[in-house]
Parts: C-alpha cells; sequence; structure tokens
C-alpha cells in the first residue's frame, strides 16, 4: 500500500487515467489523504438505516438507489461515506465518483471499470479480492451512474470477478431498469421520491415520529385495524401532522423547500424549475436509443399537460389536439405516449394504469401522479392550497386541489415497494374508484373525496359498488378525505383525512 506521505502523482501507474480527470477524483475523495470530508447534513432521510446495511452485509454486492432529481441521493451517499469513516473504515477503501460532474470522462472506454482499476492500483494499493478476504473490502460508490453507456454491463464485471461493496444512484428508472436483466442476483434496489410527512416534521420542526407503517411487509395494509390504528395514531399527534401537512401543501416535498424554507417563493420556483424538471428533461432524456436525439419542445410540451392534468387520467382525446396546436405539428398520439412514458421513467411522474379484472382488458388512459405538487406549482406559476385552511380561503380552487390530491396519493402509493396499485375505470353500471391497492388475493379500493362537506351515500357509491362484487374479494374500502373526524355509517368503509393517510409511513 502507499505511503500516504507519497502523493498519488508521484505512483508510476497515476497515468492510467487522464491526469486531469485523476485530480478531479483526488478531489472528490478528500479522505484517501487523511483530509476532511465536508460534512452532510446530519437528517437522514428514511431509506438510509436499510441502504447502508444493504451495502455493508447486503445479499447482494451492489445496492441500487435511485429516485427524481433533488430528493437527497447524494447527500445518503455522503453520509454513508461519513458513516464507515467514522466507524474505522480506512478512506483508501472509499471510492466516490460522481459520474454527473466529470466532463473529463468524454472519450473513455467503460469508465466505471477504468476508474476502478486505476483506484485499485493507486489508492487501495492492493487486489480488491485480497483486501475482500482479509475481510477488509473495498466500498465504492457510484453517484448518477445511469448517464453513461452501458454501464450495466461493466458493474455486472466488476461485482462478478471483484470482492468490491458498490451503491449506485440513478435518476432514471428507464435507464435503471434497463440493466436489471443483466444485474439480476447481483443488486438490489431502493427507491425514494420526496420527502415523506414524518421527514418534514423533522426536518422543518425537528419533531421524530415513529413510522406506523416501518419497514414492515404489505399484510398490514389488508387488516381494517391498521387503518383504524392510523387514524389514533393520526389524532394522537394532531398538531405535527396538521403542521407538517401544512408545510407540505405550502411548499412540497423537496428537501430544499424545507431546509430554506424561508426562501420567497419565485425563488425556489426557479429553482425548481432548473434544477429538477429541465435537467430532467435536457440532461436525463436528451438522447434515446443509438444517440437519437429526443425533442425537447414536445417533452416540456408533455409535461405541461401532465402538470395540468395531475390525478386525472387524460389520454389521447386531451394531449393530441392541445400538443398539435401548441407545436403546430401533426404529432401523434403514439409518439405522445412513448414521452409520457420516458418522463415516468424520470420519477417525476407515475402513470397508474387501469386495472384488468375478470380478463376484461379496458382500453383506458393512464392516470397522471406527479412526484410533487410543488412541480406543478412552479412549471405553470400557479400556486394551488391543499392544506384545509388555504382551501377555506381560495374555494374555488377546490376542484383542483382534489385533483392535486388524488396526484399526491397516486404517486406516494405507487412508491411503495412491491404494492400493486392501479385505478378502477367507469365500465358500464360500474361507477370509478380512484385507486385499488392489490396484496396477495386481496383488493382494497380507495376513494378520494377532498372537500369540506362529505355526502356518506353520493361519496361512497364507487367503494360501495366494489365492495359489494363478491369476486373483487375487497374485505373494506378507504375514503380519503380534506378533513379528520368524517363520519360513515357503512362499517366496511374507514374514512380518513389525507393528511393522516400520508402520516402512516
Amino acid at each position: 500500500m502507499m505511503d500516504r506521505e507519497h502523493p498519488i502523482e508521484n505512483n508510476p501507474l497515476f497515468g492510467s487515467l487522464p491526469l486531469e480527470l485523476s485530480e478531479n477524483m483526488r478531489s472528490s475523495n478528500p479522505w484517501w489523504t487523511g483530509d476532511e470530508m465536508l460534512n452532510p447534513p446530519t437528517f437522514r432521510r428514511w431509506p438510509f438505516n436499510r441502504m447502508y446495511r444493504l451495502l455493508k452485509q447486503g445479499m447482494t454486492p451492489a445496492v441500487v438507489l435511485r429516485g427524481p432529481r433533488r430528493v437527497g441521493k447524494t447527500v445518503l451517499l455522503n453520509q454513508a461515506i461519513q458513516t464507515l469513516l467514522g466507524e474505522g473504515v480506512s478512506g483508501r477503501r472509499v471510492l466516490y465518483v460522481p459520474f454527473d460532474e466529470l466532463p473529463t470522462l468524454r472519450g473513455i472506454q467503460e469508465p466505471v471499470l477504468a476508474i476502478a482499476r486505476w483506484f485499485e492500483k493507486n489508492i487501495l494499493g492492493e487486489l480488491f479480492n485480497r483486501a475482500a478476504n482479509e475481510k477488509r473490502p473495498a466500498y465504492l460508490l457510484f453517484d448518477e451512474v445511469q448517464n453513461l453507456d452501458a454501464w450495466a454491463p461493466q458493474i455486472k464485471n466488476l461485482v462478478d470477478n471483484h470482492g468490491v461493496r458498490t451503491l449506485i444512484t440513478g435518476s432514471s428508472s428507464l435507464r435503471i431498469e434497463a440493466g436489471r436483466d443483466s444485474l439480476a442476483g447481483r443488486i438490489t434496489t431502493l427507491e425514494m421520491g420526496p420527502l415523506i410527512l414524518r421527514e418534514i416534521a423533522e426536518l422543518r420542526f425537528g419533531v421524530q415520529c415513529a413510522s406506523q407503517w416501518g419497514d414492515n411487509g404489505l399484510e398490514n395494509l389488508v387488516s381494517a385495524d391498521f387503518w383504524h390504528n392510523a387514524v389514533r395514531i393520526g389524532e394522537d399527534q394532531r398538531d405535527i401532522r396538521h403542521r407538517s401537512f401544512q408545510a407540505f401543501a405550502q411548499r412540497g416535498g423537496y428537501p430544499i423547500a424545507h431546509e430554506k424554507y424561508d426562501t420567497p417563493w419565485h425563488e425556489l420556483a426557479d429553482y425548481l424549475n432548473e434544477t429538477v424538471i429541465r435537467r430532467a428533461i435536457q440532461h436525463d432524456l436528451r438522447m434515446g436509443p443509438r444517440g437519437q436525439k429526443r425533442d425537447e419542445k414536445l417533452l416540456e410540451e408533455v409535461f405541461r399537460l401532465c402538470c395540468r392534468y395531475a390525478g386525472q387520467a387524460a389520454g389521447q382525446a386531451a394531449f393530441v389536439p392541445e400538443i398539435q396546436q401548441a407545436l403546430a405539428g401533426n404529432i401523434g398520439w403514439n409518439r405522445i405516449l412513448t414521452y409520457l412514458r420516458f418522463l415516468d421513467g424520470t420519477l417525476l411522474l407515475r402513470l397508474v394504469q387501469p386495472i384488468e379484472l375478470r380478463l376484461k382488458r379496458k382500453k383506458a388512459p393512464a392516470k397522471l401522479c406527479l412526484s410533487d405538487h410543488a412541480l406543478r406549482a412552479s412549471w405553470l406559476q400557479e400556486v394551488i392550497p391543499l392544506d384545509p385552511e388555504g382551501l377555506a380561503a381560495n374555494p374555488h380552487l377546490s376542484d383542483i386541489a382534489g385533483h392535486l390530491a388524488e396526484s399526491t396519493l397516486g404517486y406516494f402509493l405507487a412508491s411503495v415497494p412491491n404494492l400493486d396499485v392501479a385505478y378502477f375505470p367507469m365500465r358500464g353500471a360500474e361507477p370509478e374508484v380512484d385507486f385499488i391497492l392489490t396484496i396477495g388475493t386481496k383488493r382494497i379500493p380507495i376513494e378520494v373525496k377532498y372537500r369540506k362537506r362529505i355526502d356518506p351515500l353520493e361519496d361512497t357509491l364507487g367503494l360501495r359498488a366494489f365492495l359489494e362484487k363478491s369476486v373483487y374479494n375487497a374485505p373494506f374500502g378507504l375514503l380519503v378525505t380534506l378533513e379528520d373526524d368524517v363520519q360513515v355509517p357503512d362499517p366496511r368503509i374507514i374514512p380518513i383525512s389525507l393528511s393522516t393517510f400520508l402520516w402512516t409511513r
């Protein structure tokens, strides 16, 4: 192993990477020479403990953490590095590569493998496998790796032949999913979106509340007792829940919105537009297969309509005429649908599909669920209140708020690992149901009625129609409301406010 007194540049193997790139690598990894890293925030997002455990001793050699831009993935990587060093792991066993910030990678064939070989020879100072056999494995952390061509085969080669532990982040599920086949059995995937309500409570107000959901499986969700208990816990923690939901309603769920909560809205909106939306459109989605450039204007227009129709199942009839008018071109539905899927791939959007029951395939469009209503507010320059107080002062915005509440809940549900989420479109005499959760052989229908007054009969029509068909095997339904304390006489229907529902995780 190299002596710390001898600078990296003096090592004869240093030339295996271009000088500028090796300098950038050294700058990004100050712990190699015993220098201090910039301390990351002390607040840790919910996936941290599981991510760190998987990195250290998970069943697979690689962990993939994916999510939209600016939700804190890089912060989690830095917190993992800080924790490794704090536990006594030598800095020379830790490699961090910010692929999103290394222009010097251009022209390097197989950059993942090239950097790993350079690190093995020049920093670790011994073979990866020898270090692993002696219980001193190297930890390789690759940030935003999805922007590399053929990243998955390189990771496969690395973990198949070397005893390293690897943590990978990515902002594009399309590109991450593209590598899953070749990495089968070698990666464990974690996913996170914007802040959940309990995280806002901790980050904004310094209040920690244990999650009722925790790391438990999905089987609890088919128990009515789970939801009745959720309502009771929500009532017990009413004050902090309301404060957190109000903060979420006003600023959304991106960490920066609550780290710098006194920033004027127009500045935050500009930040979200540039670093989240435009970055995804102009950077993550700019190139298609075989280097084919995608239409940036069309992507922007499709995203604009996703914002306008958030929480709704808007399809061909809504998108095609508006896009053809906006772009003055004969753009067809299939191309628009392809671009919708691209946006879904950035995790800025979830396309919740119609459910298929009894082999009845219904050609209905997907329901559009945005990762955060603040993105809609920033992109369309239209702020819609979601909290009861804000809506009471702006009752004319209730219909749009209802759609955004549905969008918020849809993204929340679609982000739960392994949870099958769909919606039930209107079929003949059967009314629409906003969401259907399928867990094993059981289904839980969910209806969102986000208004001040609830009609116990009219507003539960869809739920009751679904519950009464025994073939759907639904033990109960959930009515998601604006206010707490809604009463419904039907014992099969459990009323729960949106803030209480979000408070469960």
